[in-house]
């Protein structure tokens, strides 16, 4: 999807390019202003503008630098209304006046620049297939949660994520109805998560979910709301026009700041095989003594952990 929203970003940034050097030919050779560069929200009614009020993807509007766009794009257009109308009125152009224009151009300039080597960023550190977060970010995004759960701030919580039987439904309809399997529940989860979380691949069907500003209490309950819904919504239609549903397994632990990052990932992880133990398609907490009889009812079946 932010693959999407780049191109959508290369073609504003195109009409924007489009816009500046009609303009300038406009005062350059002296030919008539048009009506939408001399109205007061210009800035709304150029293509670059429609796209940017009414087009561009939420994921977008997240961003940075697209809020901070606004204020110099209206700015641009302010100083070039202007420009017209003294044109119109065959008065001269104050040099100060341009050079504001050539400044608030540049600065334009430079916030698509940023925009569009965020989101590069952003592409660069996600998941080719599923388009979640890599798990290169995942530790510095975590050790960043612990320190606020260790000076009291707030705490947080962590879901990892596994869906259940992807292995069938591969062998069943193929790889790449898995994959948009993947792709799918992906794209659920993010929808259903608050603004501010996010999710990372952590490796084959696995994901984890850093869960900030939340106990445990509520984390079981965002991570059972958003099980039930997996289970209700098919992602994938087959070739015969089958709905193919799929389920996730949770295993939910605290992001403990008394111990490293690492352990509080095992202990999700633990409470996560619990879960496909106990059945599947549920949320399965963290608990000490459940975690060791599980470990010690493999070991007595001379296995390390079930199958996934």
């Amino acid at each position: 999807m932010l693959r999407d929203t780049l191109q959508q970003l290369q073609q504003a940034t195109h009409d924007h390019r489009e816009w500046h050097e009609q303009f300038l030919r406009t005062i350059v050779c002296g030919l008539p202003s048009r009506q939408d560069d001399l109205a007061t929200d210009a800035h709304e009614r150029c293509r670059f503008g429609r796209w940017y009020y009414v087009e561009a993807p939420a994921e977008l509007r997240e961003l940075p630098a697209f809020a901070e766009m606004e204020a110099q794009h209206a700015l641009l257009h302010r100083i070039a209304a202007a420009m017209a109308r003294r044109q119109a009125a065959r008065q001269p152009i104050p040099p100060d006046e341009y050079q504001q224009f050539v400044v608030a151009e540049e600065a334009v300039r430079r916030e698509l620049g940023s925009l569009r080597h965020e989101i590069q960023d952003i592409l660069r550190s996600t998941d080719p297939l599923t388009g979640a977060f890599g798990r290169a970010r995942l530790l510095p995004e975590l050790r960043g949660w612990r320190e606020l759960a260790a000076h009291d701030v707030q705490p947080c919580c962590i879901a990892f994520m596994d869906v259940d039987h992807l292995k069938s439904i591969n062998d069943v309809h193929g790889h790449t109805v898995g994959d948009r399997v993947l792709c799918g529940l992906v794209e659920y989860v993010t929808r259903h998560l608050r603004r501010y979380d996010k999710i990372f691949r952590y490796g084959g069907d696995e994901f984890l979910l850093p869960l900030p500003a939340t106990d445990l209490q509520q984390a079981e309950h965002l991570a059972e709301r958003i099980r039930a819904g997996i289970a209700d919504v098919p992602f994938v239609v087959s070739a015969d026009g089958q709905p193919i549903h799929a389920t996730a397994s949770f295993g939910i632990a605290v992001l403990d700041p008394d111990i490293s990052v690492e352990e509080s990932i095992d202990r999700a992880d633990r409470a996560l095989l619990q879960a496909k133990t106990t059945g599947r398609n549920r949320v399965v907490t963290w608990d000490p003594g459940i975690s060791t009889g599980t470990m010690l009812a493999w070991r007595h079946e001379g296995t390390t952990e079930p199958g996934r």
